[in-house]
């Protein structure tokens, strides 16, 4: 390289050097009076009296408190809807026995047979033990209007009658509640 452009870059590194020394300088001061504003500050604030300090501890104990009696009274909630559910899944799953002993009544009724008292007996025992534990028979006769919020339409037939249109015309199956919720509608056949 010559000499000029070794003076070049020399004269340029030195401005540049000398630039950077000025900004940390001026970084360094605006540092020392920060340090100086938090070590005022930290003086200024003087320490909690003890009745203050004893009024913070209670009012964490009083939240603390407050959210723990919260964190009971949830988990025994969610503990109950844990019961109510897996009550739900047995009973679903007892509804279609429950349909077998209705059938089995009807037939034993046509056929005057012997056995219609015991087996009539059996299934009032079963829906008893079923009725106990929150399941109720949601009540639908023919007659009565159809409500689409309570009953399950299977199909609509032409009406016998004029006062039956809009109406339930026969029950093929039955609706069950467990508790408030409806856990099987009643399906229906309704006129038109």
């Amino acid at each position: 390289m010559s000499k000029k452009t070794k003076q070049a870059q020399e004269e340029n590194l030195d401005p540049q050097s000398e630039g950077t020394q000025k900004e940390q300088a001026a970084q360094n001061e605006a540092d020392n009076s920060h340090k100086d504003t938090k070590e005022t500050n930290q003086e200024s604030t003087p320490e909690p009296t003890p009745e203050e300090a004893l009024a913070q501890e209670k009012d964490r104990y009083l939240r603390l408190f407050a959210e723990f009696e919260n964190y009971k009274r949830r988990t025994s909630k969610e503990r109950m809807e844990l019961f109510k559910t897996a009550s739900h899944d047995v009973m679903v799953a007892l509804l279609p026995v429950l349909d077998d002993f209705d059938r089995a009544l009807k037939e034993l009724e046509k056929a005057d047979d012997p056995m219609f008292e015991g087996v009539t007996l059996i299934r009032n025992k079963f829906f008893e033990t079923l009725k106990q534990k929150g399941l109720a028979l949601i009540e639908t006769e023919s007659g009565t209007v159809f409500d689409a919020d309570q009953h399950e339409a299977i199909t609509q037939i032409p009406a016998p009658s004029d006062e039956l249109k809009g109406k339930i015309i026969d029950v093929i199956e039955k609706g069950y509640k467990l508790g408030e919720k409806i856990i099987r509608y009643p399906k229906v056949v309704i006129g038109q």
